[in-house]
């Protein structure tokens, strides 16, 4: 792992932490769309990223099964879970001093924000485990 990707992995985290802490999201809302459009995640490698994060105790089941099927690295949420406690306690203490009608408009505009990423910028990526051979091999029956 690069040095510019545990960077990365750490602003991720910072950032979500703090948006969760300031208007309650995080996980699905910031981490999955970061890891995809910044560091080249497939989604399903995202979600099962973003999902370790947060495992214990609400979503073990849901990592376990990405596990499984090998869309979960800990290493990868380890380091995001530097930055996510530190920005969750930065962001929650800025949301403090924020009134409660400009939490809403930050939220909507965070929303709206991404919606347009992923409506009008997302290129399709291919899905590692659904990928079938190029080809398929014949079998010639004639002697």
């Amino acid at each position: 792992m690069t040095t510019t990707t545990i960077i990365v992995l750490v602003l991720i985290g910072l950032i979500a932490g703090m948006l969760s802490g300031l208007i309650g999201i995080g996980g699905g809302v910031i981490i999955v769309p970061c890891l995809v459009y910044f560091l080249a995640f497939t989604q399903k490698d995202a979600q099962g990223t973003s999902l370790g994060l947060l495992m214990l105790p609400v979503g073990v089941l849901g990592v376990m099964q990405y596990y499984k099927m090998g869309h979960v690295d800990y290493k990868l949420i380890g380091i995001l879970a530097i930055g996510f406690v530190l920005g969750s306690f930065l962001g929650s203490k800025l949301a403090l001093t924020i009134s409660d009608g400009n939490l809403k408009k930050i939220f909507a505009v965070i929303m709206i924000l991404i919606a347009c990423k992923i409506l009008f910028f997302d290129k399709p990526k291919k899905d590692k485990t659904n990928l079938a051979p190029a080809t398929t091999p014949t079998i010639n029956t004639k002697t």
